[in-house]
């Protein structure tokens, strides 16, 4: 789905400095997907409903207190940070009234999708997000699925990203933008990036066949890159492990993707898998 706004507009503001969602909510001017980003210090709290939208609280790091209209999850998240194991999320369907508290502080992702139907709400522990070493060689990465097409929502899906540094990750390059089952459908998504160090750096660049978009970003820790449509290939710059937090919402409960024919080709080249990963567990 793309944003509602003129293609000019939305291939100049791919890339989304932290500013623009830390601490609110901001749907960029798409169609189903809003996105904040909230750090909470010690004996920190926020409050919230979810109206019209479906929501998934992803634990980035620290530990939380979560009370809704839909039960109370009294101690979710143990990973300080990203690079230090699997995730806590908590999914909550429209219309829940939310409070979060926590005692040492907690750094959270709160990924949202518009939605219609009600499901019921539900913690995700590590243990049943499952891990996929995806790809070879130097495109090897680590996919940890929390919201799968099969997981009782009505259009959110999100997953985790692991890619070593000097790897590629959503390579061969694939886009969504066109609703062909069971080859592809029609999806929004945001990669929202964390880097190991802080002076570390990705690199994505997002293109449709036609080249009417084409751009090239180079994308720091906390920022945001916008998929509208088109393919949508990630590298890692060497020595630096990136993390990227997609969330996916559209046309249908699935992920069904296609390659650039151009480089299609390479997935018959890997042979083995980079020994780094998995780079959590």
């Amino acid at each position: 789905m793309k944003p509602e706004t003129p293609p000019a507009a939305a291939s100049r503001n791919l890339r989304i400095p932290a500013a623009e969602f830390a601490d609110r909510t901001n749907d960029f001017g798409f169609q189903f997907l809003a996105f904040e980003s909230r750090r909470l210090k010690s004996g920190g709290s926020t409050s919230g409903r979810t109206g019209d939208r479906e929501l998934a609280i992803v634990v980035l790091g620290g530990v939380c207190k979560v009370k809704s209209s839909e039960g109370e999850f009294p101690a979710i998240g143990k990973r300080p940070n990203v690079f230090a194991g699997l995730p806590h999320t908590l999914y909550l369907p429209i219309a829940t009234e939310f409070e979060i508290t926590t005692a040492a502080g907690v750094d959270l992702a709160f990924c949202y999708s518009r939605a219609e139907q009600r499901f019921p709400a539900r913690l995700i522990p590590p243990s049943e997000v499952e891990v996929e070493i995806r790809g070879g060689a130097n495109a090897t990465r680590q996919i940890n699925h929390i919201i799968r097409p099969n997981f009782a929502a009505h259009r959110l899906l999100v997953c985790e990203v692991y890619t070593p540094g000097g790897n590629w990750s959503s390579y061969p390059p694939h886009k969504h933008d066109v609703h062909n089952p069971p080859n592809e459908v029609d999806l929004e998504e945001i990669y929202y990036y964390r880097i190991e160090r802080p002076e570390g750096y990705a690199i994505q660049r997002v293109y449709t066949s036609d080249r009417r978009l084409d751009e090239t970003l180079t994308v720091r820790d906390g920022e945001m890159v916008l998929i509208p449509e088109g393919y949508h290939p990630v590298v890692a710059a060497h020595g630096y492990g990136v993390y990227y937090l997609n969330a996916l919402a559209g046309s249908a409960r699935s992920m069904a993707a296609s390659d650039d024919p151009a480089y299609a080709w390479v997935r018959q080249t890997w042979t083995s898998k980079d020994p780094r990963l998995p780079m959590v567990t």
